[in-house]
């Protein structure tokens, strides 16, 4: 299972690859494309609502192909559209591309999110959303290094094509792996799809699902929009404020890599409420920013205080539901989550195009609020409910 757990660290490599990319390159596609500045926010909308498509079904995709072969599928889908990006002439082609990109993540995160939380340690969900983070934080640097060498960003996009491409070889190379593991994680799931209706009937799943929309709005606004808001605060060049995603990403990559040593002591409630905390604290330092560096700072500490929460949400997710719902389940999460995706980010775009930029630290904290109040609202649904089961 070793062997098999390193394969689904280099698949989350692949899914992160993308996600950075388009908010660090934006301002330079902006210019050359003749885009409004909102556009970026329907892009993302448009491979969001592709994703929140195939999390939905993908109980089903999994059961029909197995894990591994979901995997394959969408890691060289990515690389199909990445490919598309830097071919694109206009806008059109963007937003073409962006459907099937988002059509890829979906079901292989589902599907690989589950089998970490089923067959492996708490600590293994926080480090599989750190090689994530590896895959965001390495996307805006190959971008950032194509910038300063004078390339176009439709470079930036093909390097990452490349890279994508060389992580499908290898995951069809390893495909044998998925056959030899414990309870043929490669195979069919289920006999049977759980109906969506009866884990509805569930009090604690609304809050949870709101949970999930909030959490993910903040961290896709956060990464999208940071370093055009370090761009236009403190007035530096395109490819200086590409870091800002970098720091961003490279940051929540760092958390999660040692919030998997915290998750051997602390529950995931605590790594919550720690990770909402150090986030709060980087909105405000991002919203009394005086300099370029104090700005990146902020935005820095926003996304290591988002680190833990994600996966620590995930992890929980069989302790709430159990395995034979988990899967579903986790559908309807990844599925919320990317509906906060979708929206939220082309909603800050509407409203920077009129107030600009600088409302981003103001709106990252509004969205914070919100999702604190559905949090602690899911537990204590949740030991309500469980108080009821030990008296009955």
């Amino acid at each position: 299972m070793t062997a098999l757990l390193v394969i689904i660290y280099l698949s989350f490599v692949g899914l992160g690859l993308p996600n950075s990319v388009l908010g660090s390159i934006w301002p330079q596609m902006q210019m050359e494309l003749g885009a409004d500045v909102s556009l970026v926010g329907y892009l993302s909308m448009t491979v969001t609502a592709g994703t929140v498509a195939s999390s939905v079904l993908a109980d089903r995709i999994v059961r029909r192909l197995g894990v591994a072969r979901v995997t394959v599928i969408s890691v060289l889908m990515t690389a199909g559209a990445l490919l598309g990006f830097a071919l694109s002439p206009g806008v059109e082609g963007l937003f073409l591309c962006a459907l099937p990109m988002g059509l890829a993540a979906g079901a292989a995160d589902v599907a690989l999110n589950n089998f970490v939380a089923l067959h492996y340690e708490a600590k293994h969900m926080s480090w599989l959303h750190c090689f994530w983070g590896i895959g965001a934080s390495v996307g805006p640097m190959l971008v950032a290094a194509s910038l300063r060498t004078g390339a176009s960003w439709r470079t930036g996009y093909g390097l990452i094509s490349a890279v994508v491409c060389a992580l499908c070889v290898i995951l069809i190379c390893t495909l044998p792996l998925w056959g030899r593991a414990s309870g043929g994680a490669g195979g069919h799931q289920r006999a049977a799809p759980i109906c969506v209706g009866h884990i509805f009937r569930r009090r604690d799943v609304l809050p949870l699902l709101c949970g999930f929309a909030l959490y993910n709005a903040m961290e896709t606004t956060a990464g999208l929009w940071g370093a055009t808001f370090v761009h236009d605060r403190c007035g530096i060049s395109t490819s200086d404020a590409a870091l800002t995603s970098t720091l961003y990403f490279g940051a929540l990559t760092v958390g999660r890599f040692f919030a998997g040593f915290a998750a051997k002591r602390w529950s995931d409630r605590q790594l919550i409420r720690a990770g909402l905390g150090i986030s709060a604290l980087g909105m405000l330092l991002a919203w009394c920013s005086g300099s370029a560096w104090l700005a990146m700072g902020g935005v820095c500490l926003i996304g290591l205080g988002f680190a833990p929460i994600y996966p620590a949400m995930l992890h929980a997710t069989p302790f709430y539901f159990g395995a034979e719902l988990s899967q579903q389940v986790m559908g309807l999460e990844m599925a919320l989550a990317y509906v906060g995706s979708t929206f939220f980010p082309p909603l800050f775009g509407a409203l920077a195009a009129s107030l600009g930029t600088s409302i981003y630290p103001g709106f990252l904290l509004i969205c914070l609020f919100l999702a604190v109040t559905a949090t602690e609202l899911t537990d204590r649904l949740f030991e309500k409910r469980e108080s009821y089961g030990k008296c009955s």
